[in-house]
């Protein structure tokens, strides 16, 4: 391997150590910055190991994620753990078996080649010894840099371990897991921030006075600080935080506690708010391959524009984090299910005015989460609580209504598209036009904390502007907003909304759940105006392209669904037929929708055909595939978020709906697999497809063409009522 092609991570940390070491019971320890936030990629990695080091999976420990002994890997996101920390560890797995293999060779005087390997056990060729990793490897070995020279070679002993089960899932489906809601600590004790439900409030000192005076004198209560707009409870007891929650929630309605409105758009203005805010407008991409065919004059020019609401986390599981400050309270330790507990030290210490060194933050395991939610800011709470708790731990979780009215959301977005098609049916020029805020506040990348509570104080830090990451690194906003076809001229731009009256920041996919939901639906469109098959028209733009990948799961799903076969006779039956490569980088996806229309859109059956080049753990593989697309399916259908000047108003599930488990249709999963491929990730690369095959399975079953999310009953009609209008 040259030293040049090595994972960054292993470049950042190119100790073995920092990477793997042999346990007391003789097993492997395998080191991740990676967090397992219930996606399983604690074991795919686990796999990873076991199959460079020839090991059952089980004598593979996966150590849980910690400031004080894992390598810094950044943040968990953008399906990127298997390609960048599952690249890392495989190579340093690489590293000591071959290390081993060497080293044991040269104790006998034999070559490297004549030392064998099996389940673990090093042996040389005629000779009655057995040696496993335990017995070769050393302090020595450890501290060494991982060699670049030693490149991955073929584990086929060890392959058979890739459908083992998941050691977490049973303790999980029996409520026998630790999570950090159930950790409990010596001395812990309870506690909770209240706060204002927008960022520009002010408290009333009047009324919080008498509040703070009333709780203080409350049985149970040990503390009530007080900083800024934060009034904060520490309590003995869950039962007595209750009670004092219920004290300050009728303070708050007959005292109005907090003041203070956002300039937020109406609910059916979003869009026209959107494009009339400052913009930052960007290039995102611009070509034109060798000009245009002198069929473009008689080409035909469509256009149209779609649009998605501000979506929630929206979390079943709450937010909770534990902090504790010892050392005369200068040295702070925090538990929490943070996706990046690198950034989150780095924004803690700002925020408290110490060093990263005297900040150490571990992870434990809570509620699934794929973007930037509140586990964050209620690390910052706990922490801040803790400072007068004198020395106690504190536990602090956030309620629901915290869980759905304090957390950042998903922006907001409108795309628009204009697109030329030659006779002959080709592509000829594409702009797309994408309207958003950035879409990532995410603590440890600014100069100041990016954590709720410390924009909150008396000393308040600014509140950071949105932004997007360079499309280089996936994008935000933009992601997905460069079409995967074959097109002569090409121009898309970016306009990054610069203001931020509500929270926003990070939600699984970013941009390219609405990027590829109107490509897609724009792509069903134009092949309807040419009265082409939608699966057709696609693969002739592909084949043009000579991209054998989007071909090949394009026409896998259409074997899966029987596409072009005889449809029922139900009314309102549809089906509906998308495409993506996520980030365009990523895993190719290919979907197809069935679905019924009646009073509402009802789901019955989505087919999956994806191509992550080698696949790790096939049963995880698919948990993420059809896990996005029904959060995906979610999305499209039923949320949006609901606010007013006075903040978020949807704060719960009646306000919030989401999809219902007897909503769930059957789903169905190909896997393409290419062994020889780098590994890609599979949680995003089903947001955007299934968007999109939903709205043309929609088109499909009634001649609604839908270009706004979600889908509702009342939109499906609205909708219906102006297309027999117009």
């Amino acid at each position: 391997m040259d030293p040049a092609s090595l994972p960054d991570a292993v470049k950042a940390h190119p100790r073995l150590g920092q990477w793997l070491d042999i346990g007391t019971d003789g097993g492997v320890r395998a080191y991740s910055g990676k967090v397992d936030i219930g996606q399983g990629i604690s074991h795919a990695l686990r796999l990873i190991v076991a199959e460079e080091l020839c090991l059952p999976p089980q004598r593979i420990e996966m150590q849980p994620a910690s400031t004080s002994c894992s390598p810094d890997e950044a943040v968990t996101s953008g399906s990127l753990s298997v390609q960048h920390s599952g690249a890392a560890l495989r190579c340093a797995a690489a590293h000591m078996r071959e290390t081993c293999r060497h080293t044991l060779a040269l104790r006998h005087g034999v070559a490297p080649g004549a030392v064998t390997l099996a389940e673990g056990v090093f042996r040389v060729d005629g000779q009655g010894l057995a040696v496993d990793y335990a017995a070769l490897v050393d302090a020595q070995m450890l501290a060494g840099a991982i060699d670049p020279a030693h490149g991955r070679m073929a584990q086929d002993a060890a392959a058979c371990h890739r459908d083992s089960q998941r050691p977490d899932i049973a303790a999980k489906v029996f409520g026998e897991f630790t999570f950090i809601q159930d950790m409990e600590l010596p001395g812990m004790c309870h506690g909770r921030v209240f706060r204002p439900r927008t960022l520009t409030a002010e408290l009333d000192p009047t009324a919080a006075q008498r509040l703070v005076e009333r709780l203080r004198t409350s049985d149970g209560i040990l503390a009530v600080p007080c900083d800024g707009v934060l009034i904060g409870v520490i309590a003995l007891s869950e039962y007595a935080l209750a009670q004092a929650a219920r004290q300050v929630a009728r303070a708050e309605a007959s005292d109005g506690l907090w003041s203070g409105r956002a300039d937020v758009p109406t609910a059916d203005g979003v869009v026209a708010w959107l494009k009339s805010q400052p913009l930052e407008t960007s290039v995102v991409l611009e070509r034109a391959d060798g000009g245009v065919s002198d069929g473009t004059e008689r080409g035909t020019l469509y256009r149209a524009e779609y649009d998605r609401a501000y979506l929630q986390h929206a979390s079943v599981g709450l937010c909770c984090a534990i902090g504790q400050w010892t050392g005369d309270g200068q040295d702070l330790a925090v538990w929490s299910h943070s996706q990046g507990i690198f950034n989150l030290r780095r924004d803690l210490a700002l925020a408290f005015g110490v060093r990263e060194a005297q900040v150490q933050v571990s992870h434990a395991e809570g509620a699934g989460c794929y973007g930037h939610n509140g586990a964050d800011d209620v690390a910052f709470d706990a922490a801040w609580l803790a400072r007068a708790a004198l020395g106690r731990p504190v536990r602090a979780l956030w309620s629901r209504a915290d869980e759905m009215g304090q957390a950042p959301m998903g922006p907001a977005m409108a795309v628009a598209i204009e697109a030329r098609v030659g006779p002959d049916g080709v592509l000829q020029s594409w702009q797309q036009d994408v309207w958003s805020q950035g879409h990532g506040t995410r603590p440890g990348r600014g100069t100041t904390p990016s954590l709720l509570g410390a924009w909150q104080t008396a000393s308040p830090f600014p509140v950071p502007l949105a932004v997007n990451a360079a499309l280089a690194v996936g994008g935000g906003s933009q992601r997905n907003a460069v079409p995967p076809y074959d097109i002569a001229l090409l121009r898309v731009l970016n306009h990054r909304v610069l203001a931020m009256p509500l929270r926003v920041s990070a939600l699984r996919a970013l941009g390219a759940h609405a990027n590829v939901f109107a490509a897609e639906s724009f792509m069903d469109e134009i092949a309807a105006r040419q009265s082409m098959d939608p699966l057709a028209f696609r693969l002739a733009q592909l084949q043009r392209a000579e991209d054998e990948r989007a071909v090949a799961v394009l026409t896998q799903v259409a074997r899966l669904a029987d596409w072009g076969g005889s449809r029922p006779a139900t009314e309102g039956w549809g089906r509906g037929l998308a495409y993506a490569r996520y980030k365009n980088t990523g895993a190719y996806c290919a979907v197809v929708v069935e679905l019924v229309v009646q009073a509402a859109v009802r789901l019955q059956r989505i087919w999956i055909a994806a191509d992550m080049g080698r696949v790790v753990h096939p049963d995880g593989a698919r948990n993420q595939l059809e896990g996005g697309a029904i959060q995906a399916a979610s999305w499209t259908l039923c949320e949006a978020a609901q606010f007013d000047p006075s903040g978020i108003r949807s704060t719960d599930w009646e306000s919030y709906p989401i999809l219902r488990f007897r909503d769930v249709p059957q789903v169905q999963i190909a896997l393409l697999e290419r062994p020889d491929q780098a590994s890609l990730g599979a949680g995003e690369c089903t947001a955007g497809p299934v968007a999109g095959a939903i709205a043309n399975a929609i088109a499909d079953a009634t001649g609604i063409r839908m270009r706004s999310m979600p889908f509702t009953a009342e939109r499906l009609m609205q909708q219906a009522l102006a297309q027999a209008d117009g």
